[in-house]
């Protein structure tokens, strides 16, 4: 007889009990928040063509994504993220739309990966995704409703960081950077190492004014004024557009009053090379990584053959489930429950109560008597 399986592979768990009815009470609470901005359900699949999720599209590495085959011989992988799902489906059925088109989504994704540090490979995020509209006001938008969010959820001490891909990008082009180099810095700049991408500019005989433009871009992160002071730091066009809209976006959140959630980074990077233009990430204490990733992809749409700009956020359940509980934060997410014991004497009595105080809406076990009780 084979040994018996009780284990899950690595970088996948079990959720059961008190944990998994906290985490549906954060799901609804996310999805109540996000509908109430007209947001609406949508479903993909599990797993896709993997011409989905592709380089060309910029979506994860192809290392990183579970691949398998289908009896047709077709590559099939299992979601990494679901941002180019939802691109391929507004693609297919929303074609002709020249109106916004706001969806919102739940499920798990899959990343293989061994360099875990304690992450999950199957973790479940929530988001939305606002198709057609490239306006300030749309990025506003995305960056408020995560902000509610997650406060409505139950998340109190929190900070959305927002940058711009096209500054960084500007600045490499003001350079004459190619694109490995501009890869490589990034990887640098990203990692804090800044002797690093110093030698890199130095080996590539960039000059001293575009060197020291490239590396002052670590140190623009901070409040609003971070933003004045990147401004001063630039001559092209690219870099000084992206700031301005940053500007114009933070305006547009104080309409929100949101605000003090709000921080900037200039340097800021994805691991999605869909981005272009406003990305943003959401912190909190007791967990290292960002709980929240968004921004926009004005030409992912185009992989799939409809012209339209986008931008979306993902929330990090588990991430975000994580923190809250480190945090001791505790949601009124339970029931009240009741235990009713019968026995065969009065068994039809108990099942009545229990069947009242269930149409009442209480959640109610019906026990047999034990040990004599």
């Amino acid at each position: 007889m084979g040994r018996k399986l009780v284990h899950t592979p690595e970088g996948v768990r079990d959720i059961y009990g008190d944990e998994m009815e906290r985490k549906m009470e954060v799901e609804r609470l996310l999805g109540e928040r996000i509908h109430s901005y007209g947001y609406r359900d949508i479903q993909t699949p599990t797993f896709e063509f993997f011409d989905v999720f592709s380089k060309d599209v910029g979506t994860t590495p192809s290392k990183e994504l579970y691949k398998f085959f289908d009896k047709e011989g077709n590559t099939l992988v299992l979601r990494p993220d679901f941002t180019p799902s939802i691109a391929r489906c507004a693609a297919k059925y929303f074609m002709d739309d020249d109106v916004p088109i706001r969806f919102c989504y739940k499920g798990n994704t899959f990343t293989n990966t061994s360099d875990l540090q304690g992450k999950l490979k199957e973790t479940t995020q929530m988001g939305a995704e606002l198709i057609g509209d490239n306006s300030v006001y749309a990025d506003a938008e995305m960056i408020a409703m995560t902000i509610e969010s997650l406060y409505h959820a139950g998340l109190n001490d929190f900070q959305i960081s927002i940058g711009n891909a096209e500054y960084f990008k500007g600045v490499c082009a003001q350079a004459g950077l190619d694109e490995e180099t501009e890869l490589e810095l990034r990887g640098f700049i990203s990692g804090k190492n800044y002797f690093g991408a110093e030698d890199l500019l130095i080996n590539r005989d960039v000059k001293e004014k575009d060197r020291e433009a490239l590396l002052k871009t670590g140190d623009l992160f901070g409040s609003v004024e971070a933003l004045d002071e990147a401004l001063g730091l630039v001559n092209n066009e690219r870099s000084k557009a992206a700031v301005l809209r940053l500007k114009s976006v933070y305006e547009a959140l104080c309409h929100y009053g949101v605000e003090k959630y709000v921080s900037f980074d200039l340097t800021m990077l994805s691991k999605y090379n869909y981005y272009t233009g406003v990305i943003f990430k959401g912190y909190t204490y007791d967990v290292g990584d960002a709980i929240v990733r968004g921004g926009r992809y004005d030409t992912l749409l185009s992989s799939f053959g409809k012209n339209a700009p986008a931008i979306g956020f993902m929330i990090e359940v588990d991430g975000l489930l994580l923190a809250m509980e480190r945090q001791g934060i505790v949601n009124e997410y339970a029931k009240k429950r009741t235990k009713i014991h019968y026995n065969d004497n009065n068994y039809p009595d108990k099942l009545k109560e229990a069947r009242m105080l269930r149409a009442d809406g209480q959640s109610v076990e019906l026990l047999p008597e034990m040990n004599g009780r």
